[in-house]
């Protein structure tokens, strides 16, 4: 069996695309900073017959990090795909003409340095392997800075043109970087942003390993 683990894993976009890449044949890692909630999740999906551990780590704490990346591939084994989609902090939503330059520590440790320190952790053994995923899920400041989120705006562009890079320079070893921006909110129910829906177009996006940028909808949505 391989793994997909899922950075920032909650009971709505994490848990559908836990699902989704379980029933697949994947067995699932979800890591968040909250032990507790995590081991509810993984306890919820094996109930439903699938295999699924949860690992505590905070993705501005590097070393915590790195630690959960390798105990999820001690007992679950190679992890083929991995998902960064941690929820960003309503603290790193400044409008940009308040924001100094200590109020972009926190996003950019969150949105570039976490990611970076999770594919440095996965990436040799997808290349050893000769395969992988590697998914980014952004909001659509990412490609749209708004004044009124600078802190995000700021960090998902940094992620975006890290992620960028990857897809390009992994093209040879067979391991596929994509990013999915959702503009706006996740909302149960909506046709382009329910969590099932997007869960099945990160599938899609793994299985297919067609080009870098998608899009959940319109961004004049």
């Amino acid at each position: 069996m391989t793994t997909v683990v899922i950075i920032g894993a909650g009971r709505g976009l994490g848990a559908a695309v836990a699902r989704q890449f379980g029933h697949g044949g994947f067995d699932v890692a979800l890591v968040s900073r909250d032990q507790a909630r995590v081991d509810a999740l993984a306890g919820d999906l094996t109930a439903e017959g699938l295999t699924a551990r949860g690992f505590a780590a905070d993705v501005r704490d590097p070393a915590a990090l790195e630690a959960a990346l390798d105990a999820a591939t001690a007992a679950l084994g190679p992890i083929e795909v991995l998902q960064c989609s941690p929820v960003p902090q309503k603290e790193f939503m400044r409008p940009v003409l308040e924001t100094t330059s200590a109020d972009l520590a926190g996003p950019i440790e969150f949105s570039l340095y976490g990611p970076v320190t999770a594919v440095r952790q996965v990436l040799p053994g997808m290349r050893a392997r000769g395969r992988g995923t590697l998914l980014f899920v952004n909001g659509g400041t990412a490609v749209r800075p708004h004044p009124e989120r600078a802190g995000t705006s700021v960090a998902f562009a940094a992620e975006s043109a890290y992620a960028r890079m990857l897809h390009d320079a992994l093209v040879d070893d067979n391991v596929h970087v994509g990013q999915l921006i959702i503009p706006g909110a996740i909302v149960p129910g909506d046709p382009n942003t329910d969590p099932a829906v997007l869960a099945r177009t990160l599938w899609e996006m793994h299985g297919e390993r067609k080009g870098f940028r998608h899009y959940a909808q319109d961004l004049g949505c």
